[in-house]
Parts: structure tokens; sequence; C-alpha cells
């Protein structure tokens, strides 16, 4: 089950970046730097946009080291332009390929933290249910509102990408 969790998030980040698509299609539209979008925020006390993508990204590949036991990749926050943090969305997501359910034996019971826990940690199953997942899809649709909020043409459908209909 947390396996499938996984191939969901990789589903959402690619989901963020085709929204990124038409974040960088409506700026050149409306002839602005799509710089302008990247750095916007829906609240001055709030993260902008690079920084919520990154964040999203980061969630979701320290969870598949931390719940595995392997190492993640680094990624250095440097992302200036949409191309570049699509390049990171895209580096997550094939990280993500790399894991196999078997990767994650014994995930349920792992002792987690991290240093802004101050000593604290959770199980695996209570870090992933209560942390990662909550996390991830906060820091995207965050990412999602900033693009609306500043007139980029997206909506439900855009967030929640091709359904896997029946007939």
């Amino acid at each position: 089950m947390m396996f499938d969790q996984f191939n969901q998030f990789s589903k959402t980040l690619h989901n963020l970046s085709l929204i990124l698509d038409k974040a960088q299609n409506c700026a050149e539209l409306k002839k602005y730097d799509s710089g302008v979008l990247l750095n916007s925020r829906l609240f001055p006390d709030m993260f902008n946009l690079t920084r919520q993508v990154q964040i999203a990204c980061d969630s979701v590949k320290l969870a598949a080291a931390r719940l595995s036991g392997k190492e993640a990749p680094i990624h250095d926050d440097k992302e200036n332009t949409i191309p570049e943090l699509k390049g990171r969305i895209e580096s997550t997501i094939g990280y993500l390929g790399t894991f196999s359910e078997t990767d994650f034996t014994g995930w349920e019971d792992r002792k987690i933290t991290q240093p802004r826990w101050e000593g604290k940690w959770l199980t695996g199953r209570d870090y992933f249910n209560q942390h990662v997942i909550p996390n991830v899809y906060f820091h995207v649709t965050t990412a999602y509102s900033i693009l609306r909020s500043n007139g980029v043409e997206i909506g439900k459908k855009d967030y929640l990408g091709e359904m896997p209909y029946k007939m």
C-alpha cells in the first residue's frame, strides 16, 4: 500500500510539471517574465512558488530514502527558471523509479527523526501518514494556488491529471 503511494506521488509531481508548463506558456502569451511567478507567494510569510516545488520534491525523495534506508540525492536549491524546476521534478520522479516494493520492507517500524524535531522521532508508519502525505499535498496545492491566483488557467483536472477510468 505504501509503495502505491509513492507511485501516486510520482503522478502528482508529473501533474505539477505539466502545470508549470501552463505557467510558462501563460507568461510567454501575456509577455511577462516567468520569474514573477517563481517569486510569487500567497502571503508575505509563506514560501514562494520555487520553494514550494523544492519542498514538495524534497518531501517525497527524503521519505523514500528514510523509509528504505537508502541515500537521497542532493539538490542545491538553485533553480531559477521553470525549466530548472521541471528538471528537479523529473530528477525526483526518476529517483522514485529506482525503488521496488521490497526496498521498503520493515518501513512501518523504522525510527524516523530529523534535526527539526529536536530529538523526537516517529515510527515509519506515523511519519508517512502524519507527516509525509499531508506535507507533499500541502506544498503541491500551495504551488497550484500561487499559479492560479496569478491568473494561470489551471483547474482541478490539471491537479488530478489522468484518471484510470474503466469502460
